[in-house]
């Protein structure tokens, strides 16, 4: 199995995928929204969105750790790093972005951490790949790919520069 064409070139997908969003933003009248990525690969292709919509904020960084699901099961990675956000998110338009999205634990993670910051306006989830191994009901507003992966393989993002995804 290779990888979808529009996951080739990860640069590539990125851009469609910032024109998308663009597209998504403008239809509901939302202009200068946080965008924030989850560490690492979100933070990478956040970089990109950010970039390409020229978003005048910096980007705001979530790391997950503490608030895994199996965080009592695995304990922590070793290189947590914290994030980086505003002091409040209250009645901000998130755009909330992530590499690859499999179970939607991570994304439930992502939005207990920023509710702690305050109540957001909404949540927009963008991101490049959906593996669709749903455990909890949560879906991207915008994917660059959709890729239904055998048992045991893997997808693996290297960047940041270059950006790639690699099959395992």
């Amino acid at each position: 199995m290779s990888l979808p064409p529009a996951l080739q070139d990860c640069e590539k997908t990125c851009q469609e995928l910032g024109d998308r969003l663009q597209t998504l933003l403008d239809q509901q009248q939302i202009d200068n929204p946080l965008i924030i990525g989850i560490r690492t690969g979100g933070v990478w292709v956040a970089e990109r969105l950010h970039q390409h919509l020229k978003v005048q904020e910096n980007i705001g960084v979530l790391d997950i750790s503490f608030y895994r699901d199996d965080f009592t099961r695995h304990g922590l990675h070793p290189q947590v790093k914290g994030s980086e956000l505003p002091d409040s998110i209250e009645d901000r338009h998130i755009v909330l972005v992530d590499d690859v999205v499999m179970s939607g634990r991570t994304i439930r993670a992502a939005m207990n951490e920023l509710f702690d910051y305050g109540r957001p306006a909404s949540i927009k989830l963008v991101c490049l790949l959906d593996i669709g191994r749903r455990e909890l009901p949560i879906q991207p507003d915008l994917c660059g790919a959709k890729l239904e992966l055998s048992d045991g393989q893997l997808v693996k993002l290297s960047g940041p520069e270059p950006l790639t995804l690699s099959l395992a």
